[in-house]
């Protein structure tokens, strides 16, 4: 008698091809249910329907198919127990060897915006992770499948192993039952928080990708996990070395400041989270040029995020400096063989590059902190204009490139720009003078004319008139102070035009 599988799959990738290698290469015979049983019989893969094997329907519109005696009976015996090998032979029952199941497609289901409540209910799955505990369980004894990638990976260990698979596989496919039905129930849970109007639980699940060199610094372990195929995890890696802690950090803060310019192509240089360079251009090329040359001494090494598909012309401007990571939603074949010649240059194209992640979360001694990310679009229309000089249409557009890049400048922030090219950058001061210091030293002459853009108001009118000082015109700031009218009426003084935005974006 051969070996016994049970397939019972909501997702039917790859289960044909799985079925058949099993029956004709491994001597094994198959029972199944339901949708999964119909999908092998109309391939011709002989198959027992679980009805057939256990001698009961299906019963309540298919509600119970799998919870049967003969069915958990046969994944959780223990082989190596003469007792339960007893009660398999007094039953009728035979063991399983392998158990393929994923379950009902809840999440996906409760993502149409026209489900109902009762939708959701059917879709979530009892049978399924009934299976799968019961598997994980029994690791030790049987093999469990819940990710169509790990069938090839499965028929590799049969034929490796002379029909056998090792213990530390199984144990590894049984961690993954475990976490999806971990990741079932917690998807559940938050719907019917969400629908009865309860504190919505929050939980942090994700699947490890892979062990990274070290974290910040060579004496941190780290390893990298993904909780969707979205995002990071469906980055394309051109070229270049593994990426680092350091460089997907990096990589984060490069999406999140480049996702706020459309249209227009737009380039932006980071080191350590802090953009350095940010500039839009005619092309792609200029972009990048200026927002290079804005502060090329802290660009070498750094990290750049270009919104549009990277073009010869880029490609050739970029290869003329060394740079860590290249991000960007697309590359030309010529931009490709070009960036080849910088083999160790990391490479990627990132489809989704534009769109973003609606929590951000930072772990506390004890806990963890949950917010919604500050993607908050800001509006000209919305912003309050309180000097007697008025900005033109010209000096408008510049103050809001100017606030959406500071941002995502470390707080204290204070930036400075001009002609949409950021010219100097003070982030993360312990004050705002300070902050407004470096930036203005960094801009140099460049700043006559210039834009600065604060992420917290001014609780003094020092750094108004320090601004007007060095050549600003045009100054955007949250306001909030109480006393905001200090740095109105310094503004009238000097000429400036200031406008308040009402709200700030502080970055910590």
């Amino acid at each position: 008698m051969g070996k016994l599988a049970l397939l019972s799959v909501s997702d039917k990738t790859g289960i044909v091809e799985l079925a058949r290698q099993l029956v004709e290469n491994f001597d094994f015979e198959l029972i199944s249910s339901g949708g999964t049983a119909k999908v092998l019989q109309e391939a011709g893969i002989p198959v027992k329907k679980v009805s057939d094997y256990t001698g009961s329907p299906e019963i309540l519109g298919g509600r119970v198919k799998t919870l049967h005696p003969r069915i958990h009976g046969g994944i959780l015996a223990r082989r190596d127990l003469e007792a339960d090998l007893t009660d398999l032979a007094n039953n009728d029952i035979r063991p399983l060897d392998l158990v393929v199941v994923n379950l009902y497609p809840f999440e996906q289901t409760i993502a149409k915006p026209d489900v109902t409540v009762a939708d959701a209910i059917e879709n979530i799955d009892i049978g399924g992770p009934t299976l799968l505990r019961a598997a994980s369980k029994n690791y030790a004894h049987l093999t469990v499948l819940c990710n169509p990638t790990r069938y090839e990976d499965y028929l590799t260990e049969l034929r490796n192993g002379g029909g056998n698979v090792s213990l530390e596989f199984r144990q590894g496919r049984a961690m993954e039952g475990f976490m999806m039905t971990a990741a079932y129930d917690r998807a559940i849970s938050a719907y019917f928080a969400q629908i009865t109007g309860s504190p919505t639980p929050f939980t942090l699940s994700g699947t490890p990708i892979q062990t990274l060199r070290y974290g910040e610094n060579p004496h941190q372990p780290a390893s990298w996990y993904k909780t969707s195929e979205e995002g990071w995890t469906g980055a394309i890696k051109l070229q270049g070395k593994e990426l680092s802690y350091n460089n997907l950090v990096d990589l984060e803060a490069a999406r999140r400041i480049i996702r706020e310019f459309t249209g227009e192509p737009a380039a932006a240089v980071l080191k350590h989270t802090n953009p350095c360079g940010v500039a839009m251009g005619a092309t792609l090329a200029e972009a990048y040029e200026k927002a290079f040359n804005a502060d090329s001494t802290s660009a070498f090494g750094g990290i750049v995020a270009l919104n549009q598909a990277i073009d010869g012309a880029t490609a050739q401007a970029m290869t003329k400096t060394f740079l860590e990571c290249i991000v960007a939603p697309d590359c030309t074949p010529e931009a490709k063989e070009i960036l080849a010649k910088k083999s160790k240059l990391r490479v990627l194209v990132l489809p989704d590059l534009m769109t973003g992640t609606a929590t951000t979360v930072k772990v506390i001694a004890g806990g963890f902190l949950v917010q919604d990310t500050d993607d908050r679009v800001d509006l000209p229309d919305e912003w309050q204009l309180v000097t007697e000089k008025k900005p033109t249409e010209a000096e408008l557009a510049e103050m809001l490139f100017a606030w959406k890049v500071a941002k995502h400048v470390k707080s204290n922030a204070i930036v400075i720009t001009r002609d949409r090219v950021t010219l100097g950058v003070g982030a993360g001061q312990m004050n705002r003078v300070g902050a407004a210091k470096i930036a203005l030293e960094q801009a140099g002459e460049a700043a006559q004319g210039a834009c600065l853009a604060s992420d917290g108001f001014f609780p003094f009118d020092d750094s108004v008139r320090s601004a007007a000082a060095a050549g600003i015109k045009t100054i955007i700031q949250p306001g909030g102070s109480i006393r905001d009218q200090d740095s109105i009426a310094a503004a009238n003084e000097l000429g400036l035009v200031m406008v308040l935005t009402g709200i700030r974006h502080f970055l910590h």
